[in-house]
């Protein structure tokens, strides 16, 4: 059994209950239909009741639609918004509009107030769109004080990480992090790849430099952030800075990097920026026809992922299925 498969089955006996917002959407309909044939989770669709009459899976007892224009609580929710977004200049008309007819924002609201265990969404929203939901409606954790996108990364045949299997971070939140928060990043990550997979995180924070082979700002602020970062949980596999290959391929480890327990082992890799962990999640997925799902977003008390604009339905049900296993 491979991981993904792993991963679905875990979710399935977790029970979880996941808010689906983005009901206007072909491929959320029909990740639905998979998701509850096979009890990934429970689901809460946001959308009008008539949808239900759409749905052919016999599990539809794990489905529960909410109008927000008919919702009992929408407008405690719209109260519980306007509290929260007042100082920001939203007036209570603008929070009951919200509430009504954003989906997204009314989503991730749900989760907020315990009514459902996380959220997926992304399809026909933007990852800014997507964030910015779960920005203004969850809790970060305040022990690690910043938010990432992370991927979990499945490379086909691979020798490296752990069976081919990755945590690739941020890949989608933060433009230019610096060491503090590369720290808080590389922490999370850690304890999301033990949780996906069971297996000890070896956390490689990447550069062009590996162990003092170049000099430069750049080096500096991941050679802070491996300090802090090991300060924070020195029970944690964490080192840097690496070139990737250093981090990835035993036998260039043994050259440059010898005495490091993550050198040619590394199963998290943290990327400076978001230009490279970006470009490299799509260069690995579609080179090395990689599964990549996310960004899961990382660093809330609550979990919630986004999903990319060209995903299909297996990007939604995994979404999904990671989503319950975090939860």
């Amino acid at each position: 059994m491979g991981l993904i498969d792993d991963i679905r089955n875990r979710a399935a006996a977790a029970g979880k209950t996941i808010v689906l917002p983005e009901s206007d959407d072909a491929r959320t309909m029909e990740a639905l239909e998979y998701i509850l044939d096979k009890s990934i989770a429970n689901i809460v669709l946001i959308g009008k009741e008539s949808l239900r009459g759409t749905i052919k899976s016999k599990n539809s007892g794990k489905l529960v639609i909410i109008d927000p224009a008919e919702y009992k609580d929408t407008e405690q929710m719209a109260a519980e918004y306007y509290e929260m977004r007042k100082l920001k200049g939203m007036t209570p008309e603008e929070a009951k509009k919200t509430m009504e007819e954003d989906y997204l924002t009314f989503g991730a609201m749900l989760v907020r107030r315990g009514a459902a265990d996380g959220f997926v969404a992304g399809a026909n929203h933007t990852t800014a769109d997507t964030v910015r939901a779960a920005l203004r409606c969850l809790k970060i954790d305040k022990t690690l004080g910043v938010v990432s996108g992370a991927f979990l990364i499945v490379v086909p045949d691979s020798p490296y990480g752990e069976k081919g299997a990755f945590i690739y971070a941020d890949c989608g939140v933060n433009p230019e992090p610096n060491a503090r928060q590369l720290s808080g990043i590389a922490v999370s990550n850690a304890d999301l790849f033990r949780k996906l997979t069971g297996k000890t995180p070896r956390v490689a924070f990447l550069s062009y430099s590996s162990k003092g082979s170049a000099e430069g700002p750049l080096v500096d602020k991941v050679k802070e952030a491996v300090s802090r970062a090991r300060e924070a949980s020195p029970g944690i596999l964490i080192d840097g800075e690496f070139q990737v290959d250093s981090a990835l391929v035993p036998e260039v480890a043994a050259i440059k990097c010898s005495a490091s327990d993550v050198a040619g082992k590394a199963n998290v890799l943290i990327f400076p920026d978001l230009n490279s962990g970006n470009i490299s999640y799509k260069l690995t997925q579609r080179l090395a026809k990689a599964r990549a799902v996310g960004p899961l977003l990382v660093g809330f008390t609550r979990p919630a992922s986004d999903l990319s604009r060209g995903c299909d339905a297996d990007d939604i049900i995994d979404a999904v299925a990671i989503t319950a296993i975090r939860a």
